[in-house]
């Protein structure tokens, strides 16, 4: 892991060996990533990835594992895609005045085979603190693949009280406890905002272990139109997961048969955006 820090904002730590995905995120003395308060899908790329404050998903697959398409041999894509587990190369690391940014790229390797790049910009603002993440995804291979992509932000709930809450416009109500739906926990997945809106946002707070501060997450409309929810307190775990994602909570096959998952042609990009902070 490496630190990556700046006057202000959270203090977080890259995972280098992964996809250069957030490990701890420190505000204050309080690392709110859940660790080993984590379920054990039987996969050790994703227990790895699911213990740290955010991971990436994708670029072939989100969610559980399915079939590979034309694949004859009944092999699966893996538990929420390629990503995890690909070493980043870091090409540039430095604080700009009371700012912080680096750049690097991820050689992925698809469950089908075929390679793509990821290009990830990671920056946080040293006056407001706010964590901004652009990424690109690229087609570097010779035939086109379907692009998914979600964001897993995960937090330890052992730090939230029965005053903590998840708002959002996205949300019934606008909001509501963390605590939603039936124990030990549940799952939804909603359009995350209205027609022609940029950005969507959602908030979780107050949290009285970082000083009542709100977690504040916002994220490009346009490339995760869908805004998933996950809690789960079935011991040992205890985690909740706020996650933006490229499509509705479907299968791949009835994805494709509806025609929502578009494909990337060779050499062709998209992009995704994810910005957070604590207030």
């Amino acid at each position: 892991m490496k630190a990556f820090s700046a006057a202000n904002g959270p203090k977080l730590f890259l995972d280098e060996t992964s996809v250069l995905d957030i490990g701890g995120c420190f505000v204050g003395d309080t690392d709110l990533s859940p660790g080993r308060a984590i379920p054990d899908d039987g996969d050790p790329r994703i227990d790895h990835s699911l213990e740290g404050f955010l991971f990436t998903c994708g670029p072939d697959h989100i969610r559980h594992p399915e079939p590979i398409e034309a694949r004859q041999d009944g092999r699966k894509y893996p538990l929420h895609g390629s990503f995890s587990s690909h070493p980043a190369e870091i090409l540039f690391w430095d604080a700009q005045g009371d700012d912080a940014e680096c750049r690097a790229r991820v050689r992925v390797t698809m469950a089908t085979g075929e390679p793509a790049l990821l290009e990830r910009h990671w920056r946080i603002d040293g006056e407001t603190g706010e964590v901004s993440l652009s990424d690109k995804v690229i087609n570097t291979g010779r035939k086109p693949f379907a692009p998914v992509h979600m964001y897993h932000m995960n937090i330890g709930a052992w730090l939230f009280d029965d005053h903590v809450r998840l708002t959002g416009k996205m949300l019934e109500g606008g909001g509501f406890p963390w605590t939603f739906g039936k124990d030990p926990g549940g799952v939804f997945c909603v359009p995350a905002a209205g027609a022609g809106e940029p950005w969507a946002e959602i908030a979780l707070g107050p949290i009285a272990a970082i000083g009542g501060l709100t977690l504040k997450v916002k994220f490009r409309a346009d490339t995760l139109p869908h805004l998933q929810i996950w809690r789960n307190q079935k011991a040992p775990a205890h985690v909740l997961g706020i996650e933006p994602v490229s499509h509705r909570g479907a299968s791949r096959y009835e994805l494709a048969e509806k025609g929502e998952l578009g494909l990337l042609k060779p050499g062709e990009s998209i992009e995704y955006g994810l910005r957070f902070s604590f207030g």
